[in-house]
């Protein structure tokens, strides 16, 4: 997408109160349907999606060229097992079982994935039923697996993807998944990690969505503090379990045809049923729209861990280093690697501010071409957002107690040039 056709202005960016992110009940329920690509640009969705954190569809026109959207599907509309097998068929694969429940959600095995189409197409046959229940593909890394296929191309509205960008400078991990399952198949009630933003493209099949606004999850707590497995429970309406279930709005309720993305909001809860046969592609993201509501998330999560070991506190040495360990464990995430996530999204726009772009960055699927395509004042506002919540991380109390001295730079000399990088770009 051209400058020209971002459009976006100072003012646009303009430092948004926190308070604008919050959620919002929708009226009626209702979510916007984005039918055109040519007249819904990037700052279409920057102001009233992301800012505001609405969810919205994306009609089967934005992935129209995708090569599995010609390729993985029959000419009836099913999955080609047939292509799927050729290209894919000696991978291993995350299966989970449907039918079961393992504390909050549901067992996985790994599967050679020509077992698992194998056990698809038998359970298709036998009426969607099978001894070995209903098993569902989820979490495939098919990109990191298979980074010479031409799946799909991301649209520019989920560019700005801080999390890819980190875990991709790390060589660790990523958050781009395939989804493949069966008529029945499901996803228990979960907000999705770090409490990101998801995009979700159906290449074949239907899902139904069960979202709640963030905040709504509070009222369908039992009596310990613990959300359900399954929102659509009748155990919910026992009040002496759920006592404040008929305090919560009813569930926005969306069904995505195949080719339609569906946009979820930052910290969200959802529920999500195949319909049909189904595969999507998915990926969670944070940006400077969201990342705050992340580091809230870390806070979050410290605290209850500090809540459930508090007894050891006074014995223990190392407490607050075990606390981050476990939160680790627990997140993916720790303190000091929140700290190094934002350094590297930080010193990847002060690059582009210091010293642009070279035509062989531009020209590549890199995190520098993603950000000239939003544009330096997008920038910008990344960092002004890097620069308020790196300040709210380096005067916390739990982050100050760690040893920092193997951070580089040190968190004070990293948000000097971030200030400086910032109040340049904008003389």
């Amino acid at each position: 997408m051209d400058r020209a056709t971002f459009a976006c202005s100072t003012a646009f960016y303009r430092d948004y109160n926190s308070s604008s992110q919050g959620a919002f009940s929708l009226p009626g329920g209702h979510v916007d349907f984005i039918e055109k690509v040519d007249s819904f640009t990037y700052s279409d969705f920057f102001r009233d999606y992301l800012i505001p954190n609405h969810p919205c569809i994306f009609s089967a026109k934005f992935t129209e060229d995708w090569s599995s959207r010609r390729n993985w599907v029959t000419w009836d509309g099913k999955p080609n097992f047939d292509h799927l097998l050729q290209k894919f068929g000696e991978a291993v694969v995350p299966v989970a079982n449907c039918d079961v429940k393992e504390y909050n959600s549901n067992p996985k095995q790994q599967l050679p994935f020509k077992e698992y189409v194998k056990y698809w197409k038998e359970y298709i046959k036998n009426g969607y039923r099978s001894p070995r229940g209903c098993l569902y593909l989820k979490d495939w890394h098919l990109s990191r697996a298979f980074p010479e296929q031409d799946v799909y191309t991301t649209p520019v509205y989920f560019s700005s993807d801080w999390l890819n960008e980190y875990w991709d400078a790390i060589a660790v991990d990523d958050y781009r998944f395939v989804y493949m399952g069966p008529k029945g198949s499901w996803t228990p009630f979960h907000a999705d990690v770090f409490r990101s933003y998801s995009w979700s493209a159906n290449i074949c099949g239907r899902k139904k969505w069960l979202l709640y606004p963030a905040g709504q999850e509070e009222y369908l707590k039992d009596l310990h503090g613990n959300l359900p497995f399954d929102v659509t429970a009748p155990s919910l309406q026992d009040k002496s379990v759920y006592p404040r279930y008929n305090q919560s709005q009813p569930p926005v309720e969306i069904v995505q045809e195949a080719g339609e993305i569906v946009f979820i909001p930052s910290g969200w809860h959802h529920q999500v049923y195949n319909l049909e046969d189904t595969i999507s592609i998915n990926h969670n993201w944070v940006n400077g729209c969201n990342v705050a509501i992340m580091w809230c998330f870390l806070q979050d999560e410290l605290a209850a861990v500090q809540r459930e070991i508090n007894q050891w506190k006074d014995p223990m040495d190392d407490w607050h280093l075990q606390c981050q360990l476990i939160m680790k464990s627990c997140t993916g995430i720790d303190y000091k690697e929140f700290y190094n996530f934002l350094k590297v999204i930080a010193e990847n726009r002060i690059s582009i501010l210091e010293n642009g772009l070279d035509d062989e960055a531009s020209a590549k699927n890199t995190p520098k071409a993603a950000i000239s395509t939003l544009g330096m004042l997008h920038a910008v506002f990344d960092l002004k957002r890097t620069v308020k919540v790196l300040t709210s991380l380096s005067a916390n109390e739990d982050f100050k107690k760690l040893d920092l001295t193997s951070l580089s730079p040190p968190p004070e000399a990293l948000l000097h040039h971030l200030k400086a990088a910032i109040d340049t770009a904008l003389l």
